[in-house]
């Protein structure tokens, strides 16, 4: 009888430990998937290798699309105005102090656009062709400025991260430029090494109409020309013919090249 006990106390030992085996077997996925939720909801992400604002993000939505994320002041907004100039139809002056770019049709009218110019020290005046045009244009900084700033990247490919924007004329065989910006809150502003910047709709606007060999005016920052309303308005300004008759650039400071670095605009 003690013989059958013991073995009746074997055989419930065993039943006990299958059962729980079983249990345990059909548990253990569950506390696997519950571990692993732990896990992915509260370990700690590993830093990242480089900052988050980097300068060259891109903008949400192509460049094209016309920099609807910045309500621009209605002075700077593209308009047709009433401009009297002895300057031939198809030449862009350029109001450095009022931060404008005219594009003359002749006739005492001009197309108007707000544009970002040269930071102070970075002004110029003169008068250049155009020599270049490009489409989404490739971005390489001058040996000048990355010797002052050696982190800024050697090449950037033209796209919306691009500084200079969805297009861009060359003045001449000098460093300048009119461009587009990824930035469009820089219009108005004093803020760039010399270049002419216009919002990327603008600019494309302005792109379609000029040529290779347009002439560019470019007055200094104190001459005295004002805003003008609209034609209906009958506001006029006059703007003298600059007296150089080929290309001139000068910069206020020699040899500067520095870049303005906003968050989203390099140049």
């Amino acid at each position: 009888m003690a013989q059958t006990f013991a073995g009746t106390r074997r055989l419930s030992w065993r039943a006990t430990g299958a059962l729980i085996l079983g249990t345990a077997m059909l548990l253990s996925p569950a506390l696997l998937e519950s571990a692993s939720a732990q896990l992915l909801g509260y370990a700690s992400s590993a830093p990242m290798a480089f900052p988050s604002d980097n300068l060259m993000v891109a903008p949400a939505q192509p460049a094209d699309d016309g920099d609807d994320a910045v309500v621009m002041p209605e002075r700077l907004k593209r308009a047709t105005v009433a401009f009297d100039t002895h300057e031939a139809p198809g030449t862009i002056v350029i109001d450095t102090g009022n931060t404008y770019l005219y594009y003359v049709l002749g006739q005492g009218r001009a197309v108007r656009y707000g544009v970002g110019v040269g930071r102070e020290g970075f002004t110029w005046s003169g008068v250049q062709n155009i020599t270049r045009k490009a489409e989404w244009p490739d971005w390489t900084p001058p040996s000048e400025m990355i010797a002052r700033q050696p982190y800024l990247p050697r090449f950037v490919a033209g796209g919306p991260g691009n500084p200079l924007g969805a297009r861009a004329m060359y003045l001449g065989s000098s460093i300048y430029r009119i461009h587009g910006t990824n930035d469009p809150s820089t219009i108005g502003k004093f803020v760039s090494s010399g270049c002419i910047r216009l919002t990327n709709e603008d600019v494309a606007d302005l792109f379609g109409r000029v040529t290779i060999g347009t002439r560019v005016v470019v007055l200094p920052k104190n001459a005295p020309l004002m805003a003008t309303r609209s034609p209906a308005t009958r506001t006029t300004i006059s703007v003298r013919p600059a007296a150089a008759q080929r290309p001139v650039a000068t910069t206020a400071v020699p040899g500067r090249q520095a870049m303005n670095l906003s968050t989203s605009s390099l140049y």
